[in-house]
């Protein structure tokens, strides 16, 4: 039995989750309209450009759910879903997870983006296995804080290794798709690494290492 691992924003997503929720929160009025766009636009050049401090982003991302309780947050998630995650699921990213549901593989979403954004998105796609990076919680409300290591480069091989110790299960036979060169680390543990919808950088990578190269387009 393989283990077949997916990286989900410009992955399996035709767009990236957290930069949407970003977008989100500032057309529903949420946050201070302005000044959070700017932010978050700078943050994500980062993310692209690899410069990304992932603490000081996290401190950043998950202020907003500090602010409101967990059922209203709830609600406005499944709005979001509406709006912003559902034009981004392909046909394509869909085979390509049945493909290996059908080849009776494990399947399991890595993903630095929270696991309150993602978690959902997960749920929509039947990968019921998450790893992502955990918003602390306290008394049933998020603190803004992250819990544990958060799921971004290094990070996510950190992760994983956790998880498969649990579950007493090897990278051997194992595939993961990513877009980005964030991901390497962990590209370069497994047994298939595939490049999807790739970076500038990580394409480069892939073409040197002749690695498989996906477009879900």
């Amino acid at each position: 039995m393989s283990l077949a691992i997916f990286d989900l924003d410009n992955t399996l997503l035709r767009g990236d989750s957290d930069h949407a929720w970003g977008t989100f929160l500032v057309e529903q009025h949420l946050v201070d309209g302005d000044a959070y766009r700017r932010e978050n636009e700078r943050y994500y050049a980062q993310y692209q450009a690899g410069t990304l401090d992932i603490m000081e982003f996290l401190q950043f991302a998950l202020a907003p759910l500090a602010r409101f309780d967990r059922a209203t947050l709830a609600a406005w998630h499944q709005e979001f879903m509406r709006e912003k995650i559902a034009p981004m699921i392909t046909a394509s990213a869909q085979a390509l997870v049945e493909t290996h549901r059908a080849a009776g593989d494990t399947l399991l979403i890595i993903t630095a983006t929270n696991s309150f954004i993602t978690a959902p998105i997960a749920h929509t796609f039947g990968i019921e296995n998450l790893l992502a990076t955990e918003p602390e919680v306290e008394n049933g409300r998020y603190t803004g804080r992250v819990a544990g290591v958060p799921c971004y480069r290094e990070g996510k091989v950190t992760r994983l290794n956790t998880w498969l110790t649990q579950r007493h299960l090897t990278l051997d036979n194992s595939w993961f798709y990513s877009d980005s060169h964030n991901d390497l680390p962990l590209l370069e543990i497994v047994s298939r690494p595939v490049a999807v919808n790739p970076d500038d950088k990580l394409a480069r990578t892939a073409t040197q290492r002749g690695w498989e190269i996906l477009n879900l387009e």
